[in-house]
């Protein structure tokens, strides 16, 4: 790539890599407003972290708290503002941590609380900020409650804490209903007295009942816990579903999946639910400045913004970009949809091409769109072992690095996932002994699971977990890691790595309102202008096109002269 293409000044290569090597010639600071600014989050760059397969400090094949702090220099060269750290709570790894039994403490095998404590202190000493995820739709089945619960009989106090109900059939032998679970089998599970639990994801994740004060009134002592501690946000796992009414007669599954889900679905979406974060936001702004939220919540776009209101969470995750084609008129009506969104609510957008539930997007922009639209993108390549359809694997990438460019560019928060920035494909060649998805225990040949995105991530060029740890991974690397490592990529300027951290490098500079202008441009090309000038460009078609007038700032891939090539974005300067 030429100097046109990649600042060095924001991406000069490190024989380290955790980043502490090179420090003086990258961003000395991620902040870029004050520490007590309140709208921070609104255009931050937001960098998840799956802690069990980011770093293992103690050598025992699983990440862990240590070990994210030891890259805290990593992060703060890449230049992220904030990380939101996947659970880390004590948990038997039911559903990757998503099965909490302790809200309120450190999974034993990541660390203690005052490793959480260590890792605060380290990130905001780097200018990151923290957010952590709040699991509110169940807790696990050895969470204190669900064990009290057990013990307990019908119709006592520790029950009410979740939703249970009487069997049908002779002595309740059979589930108060034929519901499906999320993972597969059947949402209801006996207790051996009669009576069932709802779980609508796995076995071990009893869904509680937030009709019950006792359970409002625990997770608002949970937020200000962590937020004591110095959390600045939360992301909301499932925010959509803790407000339940089944009512006396249980609808069947046909029934239950016909409902529209826009107010008054029996599970999803209900207004109710808003009740809840109106407190939630009352704990928020009762700190200075407000902590943050963003909610997961899978619903109509217009259901969106009371999500996204200052009045509940603030900020609502768009997953529109996770589902679409590589296609510019796809791509410009998304955009346009999720701003009118975000002014609709006065919060702004979040943008998210990869997470820790979806197959990585190399991987997904390297495969055909689906038959089926409603088929999940890069599930029928899982289910045959990344056999069938063919992974065009360096298409994949070109997409994938034009994509993120054209995401970083575009007004509201960008979300990024452990290991994009090196440009993993998933892992697809994981045995079955080996695999860890309830997912995929539980739909057997329908449901492959997602532990393919979350292997962990390559830091060296070799050794038995390519600098992950001292160990075995706790997921097996396959050997192509190795060239795409951060050591292998720190030494390449044309490396995606190198593009991402130039690009949030520049997107600093260049921040500005949130708005923008479409520029008129070819069928395949999505061109933008922010108010200061700053001119964002994608080709998402096969051939090349005029390049636009302007000064050439950064590209996603090598210029041809005077044209931009396909699969390819480039920044200019007006």
């Amino acid at each position: 790539m030429t100097d046109a293409l990649l600042r060095s000044d924001a991406a000069s290569p490190s024989e380290d890599p955790t980043g502490t090597a090179g420090d003086a010639e990258g961003p000395s600071s991620n902040v870029a407003a004050s520490s007590d600014d309140a709208t921070w989050w609104r255009q931050a760059v937001v960098y998840q972290v799956y802690p069990r397969s980011f770093a293992d400090a103690d050598g025992d094949g699983i990440g862990d708290l240590a070990g994210i702090r030891s890259r805290v220099p990593y992060l703060q060269r890449l230049g992220v503002d904030a990380v939101w750290l996947s659970p880390f709570y004590p948990s038997a790894l039911a559903d990757g941590g998503y099965d909490v039994d302790d809200y309120r403490d450190v999974d034993p095998r990541l660390g203690t609380l005052a490793d959480f404590d260590a890792l605060v202190d380290a990130l905001h000493g780097a200018g990151i900020r923290i957010i952590v995820d709040i699991v509110p739709n169940h807790t696990s089945n050895r969470h204190v409650w669900f064990i009290e619960a057990l013990a307990s009989p019908r119709g006592s106090a520790a029950r009410d804490r979740y939703i249970f109900r009487d069997g049908s059939g002779v002595d309740g032998q059979e589930p108060p209903a034929d519901w499906t679970s999320a993972f597969g089998g059947p949402s209801w599970e006996p207790v051996g007295d009669g009576q069932w639990y709802l779980h609508y994801f796995a076995i071990e994740q009893p869904d509680l009942n937030w009709d019950n004060r006792e359970v409002r009134d625990d997770f608002l002592a949970t937020l200000r816990f962590w937020a004591d501690r110095g959390v600045d946000g939360f992301r909301i796992d499932v925010a959509h579903g803790l407000a339940k009414e089944l009512g006396e007669n249980l609808p069947d599954q046909a029934t239950l999946d016909s409902l529209p889900r826009a107010g008054g679905h029996p599970l999803w979406d209900r207004d109710e639910v808003h009740e809840i974060y109106a407190e939630w936001r009352q704990v928020f702004d009762s700190y200075s400045p407000p902590r943050t939220a963003v909610a997961e919540a899978w619903v109509e776009s217009s259901r969106r913004p009371r999500y996204a209101s200052p009045q509940g969470l603030g900020q609502a995750f768009n997953f529109d970009l996770l589902e679409a084609s590589f296609d510019a008129s796809v791509f410009r009506r998304i955009v346009e949809e999720n701003l009118a969104l975000a002014a609709e609510s006065g919060s702004s957008t979040t943008w998210v091409l990869s997470n820790h539930d979806v197959v990585r997007h190399p991987t997904r922009y390297g495969l055909p769109d689906p038959v089926d639209p409603a088929e999940k993108r890069g599930a029928a390549w899982l289910l045959s072992g990344g056999a069938d359809p063919v992974l065009d694997a360096d298409l994949g990438l070109r997409r994938a690095r034009a994509a993120t460019l054209f995401v970083l560019g575009l007004p509201g928060s960008a979300y990024l996932y452990q290991g994009e920035e090196l440009g993993l494909q998933e892992v697809v060649d994981i045995a079955p002994d080996e695999r860890q998805d309830p997912a995929y225990f539980r739909n057997p040949g329908v449901d492959v699971g997602r532990d393919g995105c979350r292997v962990p991530i390559p830091w060296t060029s070799d050794g038995e977990s390519f600098g992950f740890g001292d160990a075995a991974a706790h997921l097996p690397q396959p050997s192509w890691f190795g060239e795409l490592s951060v050591a292998a990529e720190e030494r390449d300027d044309a490396s995606t790595l190198s593009m991402y951290r130039a690009a949030l490098a520049l997107r600093r500079e260049l921040e500005t309102d949130e708005e923008l202008v479409w520029v008129d441009s070819p069928d395949a090309v999505a061109h933008f202008r922010r108010p200061n000038g700053w001119e964002v460009a994608t080709n998402f078609g096969d051939t090349a096109c005029p390049l636009p007038a302007g000064d050439v700032v950064l590209s996603s891939g090598p210029l041809e002269d005077g044209r931009l090539p396909g699969a390819t974005t480039v920044w200019l300067r007006a």
